[in-house]
Order: C-alpha cells, then sequence, then structure tokens
C-alpha cells in the first residue's frame, strides 16, 4: 500500500512541468516538433516507437475492411512514419498533421518512398475535410478515400473530436472507411505516467518532452466513440482492444506498450 501511495509523490513535479505547456493545440504540436532531434526508437518522440509491430497488429484488419484501391489518409501523421507504412498497402497515401514542423520532417523522412505526400492541414477546422476532399476528386478520384487516425483523438476535447470526424465524414465519401487506434488506459495521470515508466525520482525524457509541451492526454474507447462518431452518422464494422506503443522506456531492448482501442467505422449515407 505505501509503495503504491509513494508515486503520487510526482504530483507536484508534473504539476511544475505541465503549467508551461501552450494551451493553444496549433502552438503546442507545432513547437513540440520544433524541438525534435531524433525519431525511432532512441529518439525524442514518445510514440513513436521505432518498429513496425504496431502496424503489423493492424495490416489484416485494413486489408479486410478498407478498399485497397483507394487512397489513404494518415491524420495527425507527425514525423510519417505509419504514413510510409500505409503507402505499402494503398495507391498512394498522404499525412496530414496540424504541425509544419512535423510535416517538414515527414518530408525529410520520407524522401525516396514512393506515393508517400504530405501536408500541413488542420482537421478539427470546418471544411478541412471537404477541401481535401476537393483535391482528391482533381486527381481523379471520386469515391472518396480511407482515414486512418492513431493516437490523435485521446489528446482532443469532446468538440474537436466530433469535428474531426465530420472531416473524415468528407473524405471517407462513398466507399472510403475510417481505421481509428487510440490509447485507452483508465487509469489517472499518475498511474499513466508510472506505467510509462515515470518515478518520484525520474522521468524518461521521451515522456518528459510530452508532458512538457503538449496537451495532457485522456483516453478513448468505446464510449468516447459513440460520442464522436454516433451512430445515425456512423456504422461501426468492428472494434475492440489493441496495444499502442511507444519508445522503449522501462526496457531499453524492447518498446513499451499501452492499452488501446480500435475501430473501423464506415459513413452513414
Amino acid at each position: 500500500m505505501l509503495s503504491a501511495l509513494k508515486k503520487y509523490l510526482m504530483v507536484p513535479k508534473l504539476m511544475r512541468l505541465s503549467a508551461g505547456a501552450p494551451t493553444d493545440h496549433h502552438v503546442a504540436w507545432d513547437l513540440f516538433w520544433s524541438k525534435v532531434k531524433t525519431t525511432g526508437a532512441a529518439g525524442d518522440v514518445l510514440w513513436d516507437a521505432g518498429t513496425d509491430s504496431e502496424m503489423q497488429g493492424y495490416v489484416e484488419r485494413l486489408t479486410r475492411h478498407l478498399d485497397a484501391a483507394l487512397p489513404v489518409v494518415d491524420v495527425g501523421c507527425g514525423n510519417g512514419s505509419f504514413t510510409r507504412r500505409l503507402a505499402a498497402h494503398f495507391p498512394c497515401a498522404v499525412g496530414v498533421d496540424v504541425s509544419a514542423h512535423a510535416v517538414q520532417r515527414a518530408t525529410a523522412e520520407s524522401a525516396g518512398t514512393p506515393d508517400v505526400t504530405f501536408a500541413v492541414r488542420d482537421m478539427t477546422e470546418p471544411g478541412a475535410g471537404s477541401r481535401l476532399a476537393e483535391e482528391f476528386e482533381e486527381l481523379g478520384g471520386t469515391d472518396g478515400a480511407n482515414v486512418f487516425i492513431r493516437g490523435v483523438l485521446h489528446v482532443l476535447n469532446e468538440r474537436d473530436r466530433g469535428a474531426l470526424a465530420e472531416n473524415v465524414r468528407s473524405i471517407a465519401g462513398l466507399r472510403g472507411r475510417v481505421f481509428l487506434a487510440e490509447t485507452d488506459f483508465r487509469g489517472n495521470a499518475i498511474e499513466y505516467v508510472s506505467h510509462l515508466g515515470a518515478t518520484p525520482r525520474s522521468i524518461p525524457a521521451p515522456l518528459e518532452g510530452a508532458i512538457r509541451g503538449l496537451p495532457m492526454p485522456g483516453h478513448f474507447g468505446p464510449k468516447e466513440r459513440k460520442l464522436a462518431f454516433p451512430s445515425d452518422r456512423w456504422e461501426l464494422i468492428e472494434d475492440g482492444p489493441t496495444v499502442i506503443e511507444t519508445v522503449p522506456l522501462s526496457d531499453p531492448t524492447r518498446a513499451d506498450q499501452i492499452p488501446g482501442y480500435f475501430a473501423v467505422l464506415k459513413p452513414r449515407n
């Protein structure tokens, strides 16, 4: 009991670290990516494990539910690690992110990867999805595109989740499907950072960087999905538990894992 309570000694330090985080999410994400020096397993980005094992866990559902003849849009692409892997399964992959610095890094890291492009887009902005859908139509596609969302919705408030859902609905069109995977850790914030290796004495550097500069994460499971993607607007095809991987934190030889939730959806006409 005493050892379990000791982790709450981190509260003052966590409050100090998070106090300086920008309240505007545009500023927060762009500032974060402007400071990233390295990515991958030994890098600064908490959620970039540097392996394809998490993606491999998604492939079977992606190939079963998403039309492989359509392009795919990776919403919140960051440095493009998942965008590049998605390009192997679809005609082309477009990564979009609210941060210009993220898109610059994704473009640089993807040099030489065929059928991958990136663009700065705020997918919580009204009309962003319609404008992107129009761009696909100009390229000759009229049936929509697939959408991949990984680790985005759990850091948005309820209003922004709804706005993002409406935008991806516009992108999906008639034939597109949406695949989402989000962290669904059901403990409190102290339990969450403890799960990722934080102690009263030390906090892993990638985790500390996220605490200092980014919005406080929540969780996203079936309840949150029903609110963001209501049944009168969306048909649920499949959902269930999954695992979200981070850079190695507690063991330098392997990625750490966070309980997660996935869902595959399609718009109702």
